[in-house]
């Protein structure tokens, strides 16, 4: 893509397919996807090796944060997280991570860490990068905001399914799952520090009857008719 290169953020709550979305749009424009999520998931792992005490993960300072040594290397349309040089993927959507994720995204040092991180990634624009608050904390200048959302019944067929060779869920499944995804939306509805919010001048897709491709080329057309 020749001109100006955007920073384009997609925020969204769970399941609604912001992740997905942000990789191939990135791919789509020759942009670079950054996954906020693997950060605070790369946070939450750290955590949980540092041998400091779940309770006192409240108090962690910057500094400890920083002896994790979590960097984020441009690699081909993504940023690859490592740990001690060392890339890590598959551990960050472990169970014991994936539980702790929500509590260690309010702790404020962690928040301060990730946003001098992101916003170092970002500079320069060329990239897609997704989350809770992109658009609203971390780039609320971005050039091109959007904002998606699905019903909370599909948005929990999808969690169901995101996992490799996961069966087709049962309807007690998906019921359940939303439950639990209705408990997770107001958590992040209400908490004091970078509540989920609509971006102002934000997009805002309903990905709920939209194929995959169809929700891809909205963003890309809007990025597109921004540059």
């Amino acid at each position: 893509m020749t001109g100006p290169m955007a920073v384009v953020t997609i925020d969204g709550p769970a399941g609604s397919g912001k992740s997905s979305t942000a990789r191939a749009v990135a791919r789509a424009l020759g942009y670079r996807h950054l996954d906020s999520g693997a950060l605070f998931r790369a946070v939450t792992l750290g955590l949980l090796r540092s041998g400091i005490p779940e309770e006192e993960w409240s108090e962690v300072k910057l500094a400890q944060l920083e002896e994790m040594k979590i960097e984020l290397v441009p690699s081909g349309t993504r940023f690859d997280v490592e740990m001690d040089g060392i890339v890590v993927d598959r551990e960050l959507r472990s169970p014991d991570v994936t539980r702790r994720v929500p509590g260690v995204a309010t702790i404020p040092a962690v928040r301060d860490w990730l946003l001098r991180r992101q916003r170092a990634a970002a500079k320069g624009g060329g990239v897609v990068v997704d989350g809770r608050d992109t658009g609203t904390v971390v780039f609320p200048d971005a050039a091109v905001k959007v904002f998606l959302t699905a019903g909370i019944e599909e948005r929990a067929r999808r969690r169901l399914l995101q996992d490799e060779g996961a069966e087709p869920p049962t309807r007690r499944d998906v019921r359940r799952e939303a439950e639990r995804l209705a408990d997770r939306d107001r958590q992040d509805e209400t908490r004091e520090i970078a509540p989920l919010r609509r971006p102002e001048g934000a997009i805002e897709v309903d990905t709920t009857g939209l194929s995959f491709e169809e929700q891809v080329a909205r963003v890309v057309e809007a990025v597109r008719g921004w540059g």
